[in-house]
């Protein structure tokens, strides 16, 4: 590169930060991690109905989580109108911009006679300046919009950094609306005045926004700043086959932290969808920072594969630390109004169950029952808490009153319990786990109850013993 590159994100906060707009921001952050530069985190809030600071702190915490950091932002676009009027007005002044007074009715209908006739709705001209026309005359009490005076022939062309090379006529595009009638600028120009005035090099984005590029392409070059690079990704499409949006399917990047996800999971996920290196399927933040140059972005769609990413975040949650694991269990079982206190035991437990999960919200329903009472199904009850067990389980709740609440000693006492009552491992292990844990499959039982608080598993047992069906 022989300049500085510098990337940007800028999300709408009209809603929450989703999946497609994270898969955007991550390939921007790491194509500008890895070429040395600058990210940059641009807040387009002027939809000033529909933006909300809720939107607006949700967009900050997913960042935050997924661990996009950003060397400058966040920059909000209400707090540049300034420089926007200043743009208009030098615009306006050079021939490159209008103001047009026709009222919402009178564009209405203007589309209902093009479309009688067939033809493309579009702006007609009618208060676009050319020589030697006569404009109408300016009616009262209308607040005019500004308007782009598009280039009428030509095309515009462009050498994606996904698609490739992407020619449209001038003609298929009208004079798009630059500024409202209330004065706030529309997202194709104020985007412009916003990549050029911070230097943007390099513009990621979906493509959606193929079909605004020649307007934007036409703004840059009647204000005579030069033109970022730009990259259009496909869509990401749900289960359906139909695109995940903020309003069709989509569900929020902290979402799925609440779900039990860990960020370097997603990342990795978000990252291979719709991206490749190799047959790499695992690698860490800073390997996609030292593979990602652009290239090996996908033309087609991505489709979104939830058994995927459990699978990822169930490797991650492998690796991760015991600690770290706790902390989030922690928080996790907090919601279901269970208090669990983090220390050694805790992670201990997550070091004992972490390889059978997916997400840390099914660590948490695992350890769930060390903190809270447990509801075996009456249909495991029947099967494994017979008549022929229950004496040996009294037997058990005993012997554990005696001995070292170790791994090894509760597995002898298992042995000493199971030749007293000429009984086999099964038939006692899985009646335990039933009664203990509320659940018939669990890891080695002697590891699992050594966990347990003594005097609880003894209780559980006995009440068993005690109260028979």
């Amino acid at each position: 590169m022989t300049s500085t590159v510098r990337t940007r994100i800028a999300p709408s906060p009209t809603g929450f930060l989703h999946l497609g707009t994270a898969r955007t921001a991550l390939y921007s952050w790491a194509y500008a991690r890895h070429y040395g530069g600058q990210f940059v985190l641009r807040v387009e809030d002027t939809d000033v109905s529909r933006s909300t600071q809720e939107s607006v702190d949700q967009i900050l915490a997913a960042m935050h989580w997924l661990g996009l950091d950003y060397d400058e932002g966040p920059i909000y676009q209400m707090q540049r109108l300034d420089r926007y009027r200043a743009v208009v007005a030098q615009m306006i002044e050079e021939g490159t911009a209008y103001r047009c007074y026709c009222t919402p009715e009178e564009l209405d209908a203007m589309r209902e006679a093009q479309r009688a006739r067939g033809e493309k709705t579009r702006y007609d001209g009618r208060w676009r300046p050319e020589p030697g026309k006569v404009l109408p005359p300016l009616p009262a009490g209308v607040q005019p919009v500004v308007r782009f005076r598009n280039p009428p022939d030509g095309e515009v062309t462009w050498d994606d950094l996904v698609k490739g090379p992407i020619t449209i006529g001038n003609r298929e595009i009208d004079d798009l609306v630059i500024v409202r009638a209330d004065g706030i600028p529309t997202y194709n120009f104020a985007v412009v005045v916003d990549d050029w005035d911070m230097r943007i090099t390099h513009v990621f984005r979906g493509d959606e926004h193929v079909n605004n590029t020649p307007w934007q392409i036409n703004i840059f070059n009647a204000l005579k700043a030069p033109l970022p690079l730009f990259g259009h990704v496909p869509v990401i499409l749900g289960d359906d086959g139909q695109k995940l949006s903020k309003r069709r399917g989509a569900v929020s990047v902290t979402a799925y932290e609440d779900n039990g996800y860990l960020p370097e999971a997603m990342l990795n996920y978000l990252a291979r969808l719709g991206w490749s290196h190799g047959d790499e399927e695992l690698f860490s933040r800073e390997q996609l920072v030292q593979w990602f140059d652009g290239q090996h972005l996908s033309k087609s769609p991505a489709q979104w594969d939830a058994a995927k990413l459990a699978w990822v975040n169930g490797h991650y949650i492998k690796q991760a630390d015991n600690a770290r694991l706790a902390a989030l269990v922690v928080t996790q079982l907090q919601r279901r109004g269970i208090v669990a206190e983090d220390g050694d035991r805790l992670q201990r437990m997550c070091a004992l169950y972490k390889d059978r999960c997916a997400t840390v919200v099914e660590l948490a329903d695992w350890l769930a029952m060390y903190f809270a009472d447990v509801t075996p199904s009456a249909e495991d009850l029947t099967a494994h808490v017979t008549a022929a067990v229950r004496p040996a389980l009294a037997t058990l709740a005993d012997r554990f009153a005696t001995i070292e609440w170790t791994k090894p000693a509760i597995a002898a006492a298992f042995k000493e319990t199971l030749t007293q009552h000429g009984l086999k491992m099964p038939q006692l292990a899985h009646a335990v786990r039933v009664l203990v844990c509320g659940r018939a499959q669990t890891p080695s039982i002697d590891a699992v109850l050594e966990l347990f608080d003594r005097a609880e598993v003894q209780a559980r047992l006995r009440a068993a013993s005690e109260n028979p069906l």
